[in-house]
């Protein structure tokens, strides 16, 4: 019965997870690639954007197999996504902006006849006034739909809203019948086609939606989810996939029979920077120019699916933002956090107020949603460059240069920007190119360097043959041993690991000569008490102003151990959020058997009136460097 299930089940999360990438850079951008470039630029935009969300789901699968059990892709997620939660965020914030300004600039603005009428102030004035509302309405709703659903629901939600998509698809061609334009050659095949900037378009487009995804917060909670139900991550979004490439296709059929047909006017077309043609409203304008002569529910039922779509998409990125800030708000490791309310952290909604304050000012400056688009082209390439590499390439998994990542982002933006406002493809894909290029020489370098490391070993190894070198060589040893970090009589640091060696004695063992379960409690505790010496020295308890004291502690028994056996206690900081600190230990006999483990978690109260704290500044400076 399970198995039978779980197809249906992966096509309800394709249809979830066609409608949430159904966001404004697909849907009106299906429309300005037919403008520009006829069929053939839709269908190539259309293909290349489906298969890069098809490779998204394919790869996470691989990722999740790595580990066992459901909960695997989500704990890779947390340890692989921490270095990149900024470029997270700021895409996320990007992706609202655009689809929000989309809906407003190219749909609620036109059908309210905003085109920026000669006005007096007041006449002005109202029109900033009517907008905000407009923008307001947009925000409410999809914040009203976000809160109605979780994660585990969502698909429910959008199987709905598929349906009545599909409903309207049906109508729309049967009245329409779009697909009349495929026999017409002019329809393929237009001016730009075949000149240089039809491939400084697709080139930035390729690269663009190959990574794009894997800086998604949207698909990433549906890629957990999916493995958390058991189900075909990569089936799943293969019926993603095809569903979005099927409504890409209607939406750029339907705009090619608007500019292939009689009645298309120019004036239509927009005019904005750099003297560059837009088309993305033309079907909204058909629409409307014709709604008199035409039934009504035909312009009616592709208003709503623009609204459908849109609204699909915000509401995933309500819910995807609020399941991302609240679990970096419980891990959060910044003090100053704690001055703000939890819930207004965690929240969706400043971020969504931020997107519409910049769609107000977008639309009220003229832009078009390319000048969004820009950015996914170019500056999250090199993000999504990187984290893709930490997949799957060794050696990918040094600290991230967040200057210099930020930096060439910078640069291929200015450069495809350049490119796209003179027209010049070359730069266009430069732009896009650069950050790719950038990131593949940082893995070989990593991997030269490793590479040449070992290879100096092998030469010093060889070259200790020599007698004079052998012994000079032993000095140097010396020089270096003595050197060694060593904490107290028997105590030093492994790494991040402290480490407390000793030899289990008869006052350790029990009535069977084997050494006491409760020891290695005890054995735990005092290894953990040398490691507060260490790394806080100046901790007093007369003048401190908080106690550490224990939450929780657990240990597991592996192998047991006799008297006279050396012992080596390991230690380290595994964790800590706001509130909690987890610290993680080990214990060994000195063949190298593992007698034990597990793991404590600590908390800090005043030290007046025993309240719960958050993490001390002190204590979290003392951590860092043991994590």
């Amino acid at each position: 019965m399970t198995k039978q299930i779980r197809p249906l089940n992966a096509f309800f999360w394709g249809n979830s997870i066609a409608l949430s990438w159904l966001w404004g850079l697909g849907l009106f951008f299906s429309v300005q690639m037919t403008f520009l470039f006829g069929l053939t630029g839709l269908f190539s935009f259309a293909f290349l954007n489906a298969l890069g969300l098809f490779l998204f789901g394919f790869c996470t699968q691989k990722v999740a197999r790595r580990d066992s059990g459901e909960e695997s892709l989500e704990r890779f997620f947390k340890k692989w996504s921490r270095p990149f939660r900024l470029s997270f965020y700021l895409y996320q914030v990007l992706a609202i902006t655009l689809t929000v300004f989309a809906i407003v600039n190219y749909l609620l603005v036109p059908l309210l006849a905003w085109r920026w009428p000669d006005w007096g102030n007041q006449g002005y004035i109202l029109f900033i006034i009517s907008l905000a509302l407009v923008v307001l309405l947009v925000l409410s709703a999809a914040c009203l739909v976000g809160e109605e659903f979780r994660i585990k629901t969502i698909k429910y939600g959008h199987l709905f809203q598929g349906f009545l998509i599909l409903l309207i698809v049906i109508l729309l061609l049967v009245s329409v019948q779009p697909f009349e334009v495929f026999g017409e050659r002019t329809a393929w095949v237009r001016e730009q086609t075949r000149q240089p900037i039809f491939w400084g378009y697709m080139i930035p487009i390729l690269i663009g939606f190959f990574v794009g995804p894997w800086l998604d917060l949207q698909q990433w909670q549906r890629a957990i989810q999916i493995h958390k139900e058991n189900t075909s991550i990569s089936l799943s979004y293969f019926f993603g996939a095809a569903l979005f490439f099927l409504l890409l296709i209607f939406h750029g059929v339907l705009a090619s029979y608007v500019l292939n047909g009689s009645s298309f006017m120019q004036e239509w077309v927009t005019k904005g920077y750099g003297e560059l043609l837009y088309g993305h409203e033309v079907v909204v304008q058909f629409m409307e120019k014709f709604k008199d002569s035409l039934s009504w529910w035909i312009p009616a039922g592709y208003y709503l699916f623009l609204g459908l779509a849109v609204l699909s998409t915000l509401d995933s990125g309500y819910v995807a933002l609020k399941w991302f800030l609240t679990e970096n708000v419980k891990a959060s490791k910044n003090p100053i956090l704690s001055f703000v309310p939890q819930g207004i952290i965690a929240s969706p909604i400043p971020t969504y107020i931020v997107a519409g304050f910049i769609t107000l000012f977008s639309v009220l400056v003229k832009l078009e949603v390319e000048y969004f688009m820009v950015f996914y082209a170019s500056f999250f390439v090199a993000y999504a460059t990187l984290g893709i590499a930490r997949c799957f390439v060794p050696n990918s998994q040094h600290a991230l240069p967040q200057v210099k990542m930020f930096s060439i982002g910078s640069l291929s933006v200015v450069i495809f920007a350049c490119g796209y406002f003179m027209q010049i493809a070359p730069l266009m894909i430069a732009g896009s190119i650069l950050p790719m290029l950038y990131v593949w020489w940082l893995v070989f370098n990593t991997d030269l360097l490793r590479i040449a490391t070992e290879k100096a070993e092998e030469v010093i190894d060889a070259a200790a043959e020599i007698p004079v070198l052998r012994k000079l060589s032993q000095v140097t040893q010396k020089a270096i041993e003595g050197q060694t970090k060593e904490v107290s009589t028997g105590s030093h640091f492994e790494d991040k690991w402290f480490v407390h060696s000793f030899m289990a004695t008869y006052a350790d063992t029990n009535s069977v000569g084997n050494v006491y379960f409760g020891m290695y409690a005890m054995w735990v505790g005092k290894t953990r008490e040398l490691f507060f010496n260490y790394v806080l020295p100046g901790f007093d308890l007369k003048t401190t102003s908080f106690f550490i004291l224990t939450r929780s502690f657990e240990h597991k028994y592996i192998t047991e151990t006799r008297e006279f056996e050396r012992i080596s206690v390991k230690i380290r900081v595994a964790e800590y959020n706001r509130k909690f600190a987890t610290l993680e230990h080990q214990v060994y006999d000195s063949a190298g058997h593992l007698l034990g483990k597990g793991k404590q978690q600590l908390i800090f109260v005043a030290s007046k009136d025993y309240k719960l704290l958050d993490i001390p500044p002190e204590v979290l400076q003392a951590f860092m460097p043991y994590i």
